[in-house]
């Protein structure tokens, strides 16, 4: 097992929860990961990372699959100027890899914010550490032991 999913694990475990990750095939896309378990896309949450202008630290945005992050609306929510977070600063801050970054178990916790829009569904995945990794949670369990505030962000 990857350290990243093993660390994924561990944050898991540490929040009172017999959560295991599964493995899929890897999938590229939030559609390809719904395929591929049988849920709709709008049950992927997508976690993205943005770049503080003016400290230079990454911001997790915990969205659906279903949408986006609207730049601007997630300046606003996060008080500050963003940026495109880099691949190195995502694996300094985060210690994942594009494609999994889990919104728990970082190197790092960062500031972050999740989507409301995944609050509507009793179950949703998100990565667990890899691009082939997945765990499936409840939404307000996720955004709890994410640390994530609830915003309007994504469109």
């Amino acid at each position: 097992m990857s350290k990243s999913v093993a660390r994924v694990r561990r944050a898991l475990a540490e929040a009172g929860l017999e959560i295991e990750p599964v493995e899929l095939g890897p999938a590229t896309t939030a559609q390809m990961a719904a395929e591929l378990l049988g849920c709709d896309v709008a049950q992927i949450a997508k976690s993205v990372m943005l770049r503080d202008e003016e400290s230079g630290a990454a911001i997790l945005f915990v969205t659906s699959g279903a949408r986006r992050v609207d730049p601007d609306a997630a300046s606003a929510v996060a008080g500050v100027p963003l940026g495109r977070a880099d691949a190195a600063l995502i694996r300094a801050q985060t210690g994942f890899a594009i494609g999994g970054v889990s919104p728990v178990g970082h190197l790092t916790p960062p500031r972050a914010f999740f989507d409301p829009a995944l609050l509507g569904f009793a179950q949703v995945w998100a990565a667990a550490g890899t691009p082939r990794h997945l765990f499936g949670i409840a939404p307000a369990r996720l955004m709890q032991i994410s640390g994530a505030m609830r915003a309007d962000f994504a469109v």
